[in-house]
């Protein structure tokens, strides 16, 4: 019998060597970073705050209130025009060098006394005031009647002498946040006003971050100023509508402002922003693109869809009266205005005579039509003389400078008197004749509607 033969094994190469078994793992490790940070490359990097923000909390909620819940999470991450900020204390030294040489051509306003706050002037009188040529025209612009708030209140807004950041929350409809990364010298430059009305207040009291007792309301940065919205419109998003977009008239002395919906949380300071949207841009005002919408018409067909507003009759109305006046569908033509449909929950502005023009014509429509605001925005802006000078950044921007949250899911006014449902709450329908005229149809919508679905003209 032969003898067997032996058989042996022996560990692979790559395994004989514990250094180069560390040494390829060290590779690997090196170029998954070095890909992660070229990828990386392509998303929003934000200088978010300064070199000293201020590191401690502006206020301290009590647990009950939530003020971080329900944060709506964002998709994007990739920005294809990132922001880029200058250094915080050369901003600072900027906007106060603006505030010394500041001037600009006063925009004269409508004075009178008038049954409603904006007077709800007929479409051929608004249009009249689109072509500002003449700098004696006084432009209607709200505050046909007295706006409802305290002489104090309106003394401290009257102070904001640089940049102001505005909100507005009515109906305990969300959450007061503080803002995020300010730097060291912001709050001597910045001014923060919240306007409330008597629900949102009591909301407040309830959870012992204020006392209705008191003269005066501030949390955190925040001063908060009580509106009598009895006083104006029934709707309360028309009465956000008012500081939302006549803030240059409610701050008087302001050569910047910020809007920000209540659903938004600043994460970026407010100097930088306005230096490197609107200053650095040389522009008029600085609001974000839409993330889903290009047209005017696809935003209005959301509203009535989503029952956003439920006079659909009236939505169409408003449509067919734009494009009886000359609205259009957006096209490359319209550069250097990249879109006809702002997401409007963030808006910054230089206040001097192009954005003032804006804000007038735009709340002028909005107090004739509905609180939409992204319904006449393109048609104001490509109508208005002088041409408005906008940057219409990037959504994703938008995403990397703010955090935004759902409405209160359980405000406090339906605690204290359920109101039942009247079926002038209920969707109003269009006529059906609205969308034909001479018998043809989609009435003066017709030739908009064909060029924005890419279809031919007809001319039956």
């Amino acid at each position: 019998m032969g003898k067997g033969k032996l058989i042996t094994t022996s560990k692979p190469l790559i395994l004989q060597s514990k250094l180069l078994c560390f040494s390829l793992l060290y590779l690997f490790t090196t170029l998954f970073l070095a890909l992660y940070t070229t990828l990386s490359q392509s998303k929003c990097f934000f200088r978010s705050s300064p070199l000293d923000p201020i590191q401690s909390s502006l206020f301290y909620y009590p647990s009950s209130y939530g003020e971080h819940k329900y944060a709506v999470s964002t998709t994007r991450s990739t920005c294809s025009s990132p922001v880029n900020f200058s250094d915080y204390f050369d901003v600072v030294n900027e906007i106060k060098n603006w505030h010394r040489n500041f001037s600009s051509k006063p925009l004269r306003y409508m004075q009178g006394n008038a049954d409603t706050f904006g007077g709800n002037f007929s479409t051929l009188v608004r249009l009249s005031y689109y072509d500002h040529q003449n700098d004696s025209t006084r432009v209607p612009c709200g505050f046909l009647k007295k706006f409802p708030i305290s002489d104090s209140d309106r003394i401290a807004m009257e102070n904001c002498d640089r940049v102001v950041v505005v909100s507005a929350m009515f109906n305990d409809h969300d959450k007061i946040r503080q803002p995020k990364g300010l730097g060291s010298k912001t709050l001597e430059n910045v001014c923060f006003f919240m306007f409330v009305d008597d629900v949102t207040l009591k909301g407040l009291e309830l959870h012992g971050m204020i006392s209705t007792n008191s003269g005066g309301y501030k949390i955190g940065v925040w001063r908060l100023v009580k509106v009598a919205k009895e006083d104006l419109y029934e709707n309360p998003a028309m009465n956000g509508i008012i500081p939302k977009y006549l803030v240059h008239r409610l701050f008087p002395n302001s050569q910047f402002s910020i809007w920000m919906d209540a659903k938004l949380q600043l994460v970026v300071d407010p100097l930088l922003l306005i230096h490197s949207l609107v200053i650095s841009e040389d522009v008029d005002m600085a609001i974000s693109k839409h993330p889903f919408y290009v047209h005017t018409m696809e935003e209005a067909m959301a509203t009535a869809r989503w029952k956003k507003w439920l006079d659909v009759n009236a939505l169409k109305v408003q449509m067919e009266t734009y494009c009886e006046h000359g609205l259009e569908p957006w096209s490359p033509s319209k550069n250097p205005y990249v879109s006809d449909v702002p997401d409007s929950a963030l808006i910054l502005r230089r206040h001097e005579l192009g954005s003032n023009l804006f804000s007038c014509l735009m709340f002028n429509e909005l107090d004739a039509f509905n609180p939409r605001d992204q319904l006449p925005f393109a048609f104001v802006r490509d109508h208005m003389k002088p041409n408005l000078k906008l940057n219409m950044f990037e959504v994703e921007v938008f995403e990397q400078v703010t955090v935004e949250y759902r409405h209160n899911l359980k405000r406090i006014d339906r605690t204290i008197t359920p109101k039942k449902v009247s079926p002038a709450g209920r969707t109003r329908r269009a006529h059906p004749d609205l969308l034909y005229a001479n018998g043809s149809c989609c009435g003066s919508c017709q030739k908009y509607l064909s060029t924005m679905w890419g279809g031919e003209e007809s001319n039956d």
